[in-house]
């Protein structure tokens, strides 16, 4: 009898446990976790904790160095700059090093850069510790990209970005607030380079999670750059030149919203940080719905949702005459990431696979490029009135949403 009972046991909690193994797999492939995946995002994850406690606010740092309005402009067209011209040589180095060598390198580069950062005596040092942070930000962009794209199939990867992305915006949502608490309490300075010193701290800890990183290098090619952009699907120069317009409309006014909101409107900084809070909130609960429906329906709809809000939020920003209606507008701005997944993922869909680094590296290349000027036109529009910038921002959004709802068709977004 005993036997039998503990045999009977025995059975069925191996029956559960192979249930349960089964349902934590489906979970995980729902969501798009895979190892890899979970490691590039982890990282993003940690370094994004530490950065947005003070990178909203590097306006504001920026402006009590001794900037201008007009150098505040030129630091957001430089950022464009450097975006667009890293880019490509971060595809190129991941393609060719493999994702982790060129992780790490991206990283240590942006260390140096958050030094330079902390030990700024006048605002002309933050250029060249922008220069050098941009390698995490921009050239490891192309490798989380690929990444993804090489650890997961077609159908699971607009998921894949939805968990990177989550990862990276759960931050966007606490640090920001946490980065304007310590300003409140420590001054501005002050606290933005207590914020520097818990980056630096945690890139230690981000270094052994890069590590865990195992893609196998694809073989090395000899295609060149125009080769690159002559295996670009037609579809995928239809989406950029509609994506160009629209990151148009987001650098003419963007790194203005700080200004505007607390010079203009009247809100405190530790408000902002709240607003900041509250945009990247949206966005959060937003991703996985928009994703899942994203892999199931078509990416199109959701691209366009995501391109209309752009073009509403610097209108949204302006509208609001007070902290409740700006709390509303920031609602606006999460909302433009509902159709990111799907926009990333369909880049990757028509990327071919052996220069998937590079393809996505060129992609932002040319975008970054196109709209460099964006934020220095957007400081001279604010000389005409503050509203101005917001306005013509506005209007790019509405030709970006309509150029892609007219070009590109569902059935164009695979090969």
């Amino acid at each position: 009898m005993w036997p039998e009972v503990l045999g009977g046991n025995g059975s069925r909690r191996g029956e559960e446990e192979v249930l349960g193994a089964a349902t934590h797999r489906r979970i995980a492939e729902s969501l798009g976790i895979e190892r890899n995946v979970l490691a590039a995002s982890g990282a993003v994850f940690l370094v994004s904790i530490g950065e947005e406690l003070w990178k909203k606010f590097l306006p504001k740092y920026l402006e009590s160095l001794g900037a201008s309005v007009a150098i505040v402009g030129l630091f957001g067209t430089s950022e464009d700059f450097l975006d667009a011209l890293y880019q490509y040589p971060g595809g190129w180095l991941a393609d060719h090093w493999g994702r982790r060598r060129a992780f790490l390198t991206f990283l240590v580069a942006a260390l140096t850069g958050y030094f330079v950062y902390l030990l700024s005596p006048s605002w002309p040092f933050l250029f060249l510790g922008l220069a050098l942070t941009m390698a995490w930000q921009s050239m490891a962009s192309p490798a989380i990209f690929a990444t993804i794209g090489d650890a997961l199939p077609k159908e699971r990867r607009a998921m894949g970005f939805t968990v990177q992305s989550v990862l990276k915006r759960i931050p966007m949502v606490i640090s920001p607030v946490l980065g304007g608490a310590m300003i409140g309490a420590l001054g501005l300075q002050a606290g933005i380079r207590t914020g520097l010193l818990i980056t630096i701290a945690l890139v230690a800890v981000t270094i052994p999670v890069l590590w865990t990183i195992n893609i196998p290098l694809a073989s090395k090619d000899t295609v060149k750059l125009r080769g690159v952009w002559n295996s670009f699907h037609s579809t995928l120069k239809r989406l950029l030149v509609s994506d160009i317009a629209i990151r148009t409309c987001e650098g003419m006014a963007d790194i203005f919203v700080v200004l505007y909101v607390t010079n203009i409107t009247g809100v405190t900084i530790p408000q902002y940080g709240i607003l900041v809070a509250v945009q990247l909130a949206t966005a959060i609960l937003i991703y996985i719905p928009s994703a899942q429906m994203a892999d199931r329906l078509g990416r199109r709809p959701f691209v366009i949702a995501t391109f209309l809000f752009f073009a509403f939020f610097p209108v949204a920003v302006i509208l609001a005459a007070d902290f409740r209606w700006l709390v509303c507008a920031f609602i606006v701005g999460g909302l433009r990431e509902i159709g990111e997944p799907a926009r990333k993922a369909m880049i990757v869909d028509l990327a071919a696979h052996n220069l998937r680094a590079r393809t996505v590296g060129l992609y932002y290349l040319v975008r970054s490029l196109s709209i460099t000027p964006a934020s220095a036109i957007g400081g001279l529009l604010w000389r005409i009135r503050p509203q101005t910038p917001f306005i013509v921002a506005g209007m790019f959004g509405v030709v970006g949403t309509l150029l892609f709802a007219a070009t590109v068709k569902e059935n164009d977004a695979g090969r």
